[in-house]
């Protein structure tokens, strides 16, 4: 199970410091190995994360597995939206969440960010979080995310 971690009231001027945030944190709470604040960068300029979803965007920046020492997620509610460039294309896209994956396991890595793109296509899922108080932001991220079960197929 991975622990979770969850910030919210936080101001970032631009992705960069967003990532380096995501990165200093993550290398305090003892969840990832010195080359992590660094790769989550590369891997962000190379493959960026933010997606589109119907009413908001999200971004789920992560790395390569090898950078992690156990598995977590640090959830960031910003206070304004974080411009992050889109995955499907050139331009940016204004984030209203960021899901920071640290996955130890590359198949796991996969399977998570699978059911968190499932999750997230639901609109009232991303409302719910985004309108959740500070209290019970982690408890429904739990409920909706992590502790979900796919839906059948149709």
């Amino acid at each position: 199970m991975s622990q979770l971690f969850v910030r919210t009231g936080i101001h970032f001027s631009s992705c960069q410091q967003a990532l380096e945030h995501i990165g200093e944190e993550m290398l305090a709470k003892g969840v990832v190995h010195e080359t992590y604040p660094q790769a989550l960068i590369e891997r962000e300029a190379n493959f960026p994360t933010g997606i589109a979803l119907e009413n908001h965007a999200v971004a789920i920046p992560h790395c390569e597995a090898v950078h992690a020492k156990s598995p977590a997620i640090y959830l960031i509610r910003p206070d304004n939206p974080v411009h992050f460039q889109r995955a499907d294309d050139d331009g940016e896209i204004a984030v209203s969440l960021i899901i920071a994956l640290i996955v130890e396991n590359p198949t796991a890595q996969l399977k998570l960010l699978r059911r968190l793109f499932s999750e997230l296509q639901n609109p009232n899922t991303l409302d719910a979080l985004l309108a959740a108080s500070d209290d019970d932001l982690a408890t429904l991220f739990r409920k909706t995310i992590l502790e979900s079960e796919p839906c059948a197929q149709v």
